[in-house]
């Protein structure tokens, strides 16, 4: 059974802040700090240390897969979600009957002016919007998906809302029509369980920075085994070879793997904390995280409501992520006051959002309760 509170103790930032922004950028660990130093001091020692940095590639790899429940040649390590999904968007034809992407309106920016950046190409973009309680039913997608349909393209978790979609039952209903599944999950991985077979989605998205403790610049995509082969994507470069020690400029000779849809040289700094990263999310193991996450996001929802200001996030556990987000008449004003308080907390649109992560405990949940009640009055709507 994971110490969460010997756990806790390895993000020094959580002696002096009540951290609840891990959905921004997650809190950093010693052993990941320790990774950067790693790199620095092979840079000196040894200068350009090629063999180790392609290792380092594939221990991310390895360690990714593990998490998403996938096998390693179904992995590519990009440098960002958006990579990811352009990599996609290049392997896929929208000449012919099956020309529409279905996408939602709890979409980050990316996962959907890349489709519409598809629409030269003759892709036609749906938006599914909300419903009134911020969620999105899987019986709304049924009456989306269609014949037309080559991609549904969603979020996991909503970056502005914290509702969670269904992502198993969208994932049914768009095979069942012949279309592809995309999974967002960025605002989900490292804070809950993902297992990318359960869930039976056919390409998944996400990056390092959040839940799983890295830093920027760097990615994944996950892509179901069958397609990979199917898949000629034309982003391309030379990590996407079958060999990438080769230097064949006469040709292009994809990875027989999800490598292929790789491009450039790896995020070599990158690589050194997502391997340290990754190391702490398998010690704690995602299904404990997930528990605790829920425990804490509940009762501080819970305890919102209480005070009298709910959170619009939905209280169903099955329906929300690890980020709660609640409504204000000044929502950056309001992150300012709580970062006076040494409140760590981030905004989007008219809504202040507080992300838990299973280092965070009751205490973050008291200190944010307490100001948000003296706060009330001045920024409630």
């Amino acid at each position: 059974m994971a110490d969460f509170e010997e756990l806790r103790s390895r993000f020094p930032l959580l002696a002096q802040k009540t951290y609840l922004n891990s959905g921004s950028y997650a809190a950093l660990a010693d052993s990941v700090r320790a990774a950067f130093a790693a790199y620095l001091d092979d840079r000196l020692a040894v200068g350009a240390n090629w063999d180790v940095w392609v290792t380092k590639n594939e221990v991310v790899r390895r360690g990714l897969a593990t998490i998403l429940r996938a096998d390693p040649d179904e992995v590519a390590v990009t440098t960002s979600t958006t990579a990811g999904i352009n990599a996609i968007a290049s392997a896929l034809d929208f000449s012919g009957e099956r020309d529409t992407v279905v996408t939602s309106d709890l979409e980050f920016p990316t996962n959907a002016q890349i489709w519409h950046a598809q629409e030269p190409r003759g892709a036609r973009v749906v938006h599914m919007p909300l419903d009134a309680d911020g969620w999105i039913s899987p019986e709304r997608f049924a009456a989306a998906i269609d014949e037309r349909t080559r991609l549904v393209a969603v979020t996991h978790v909503g970056f502005r809302n914290g509702a969670r979609l269904d992502a198993a039952a969208i994932a049914r209903i768009a095979h069942s029509r012949g279309a592809f599944m995309l999974l967002d999950c960025y605002q989900s991985v490292g804070s809950m369980t993902v297992d990318v077979k359960a869930l039976d989605v056919d390409f998944a998205v996400g990056g390092l920075y959040k839940y799983l403790l890295a830093t920027a610049g760097i990615g994944f995509l996950y892509v179901r085994g069958s397609l990979v082969p199917q898949m000629l994507p034309t982003v391309s470069g030379w990590f996407a070879q079958a060999d990438i020690g080769a230097m064949n400029i006469a040709s292009n000779c994809p990875s027989p793997s999800a490598r292929r849809f790789e491009a450039g040289s790896p995020p070599v700094v990158a690589c050194y904390a997502a391997e340290a990263a990754l190391a702490i999310i398998a010690e704690v193991g995602t299904d404990a995280i997930e528990e605790r996450v829920r425990r804490l996001s509940g009762a501080c929802m819970d305890q919102l409501a209480a005070i009298g200001w709910p959170a619009i996030t939905p209280r169903d556990d099955a329906r929300r992520g690890a980020m709660i987000a609640i409504p204000s008449r000044d929502s950056e004003g309001l992150d300012a006051a709580l970062a006076a308080r040494g409140i760590v907390v981030s905004h989007r649109d008219s809504n202040l959002r507080a992300a838990f992560h299973f280092y965070n405990d009751e205490s973050d949940i008291a200190a944010f309760i307490a100001a948000m009640r003296e706060l009330k009055e001045v920024f409630a709507q």
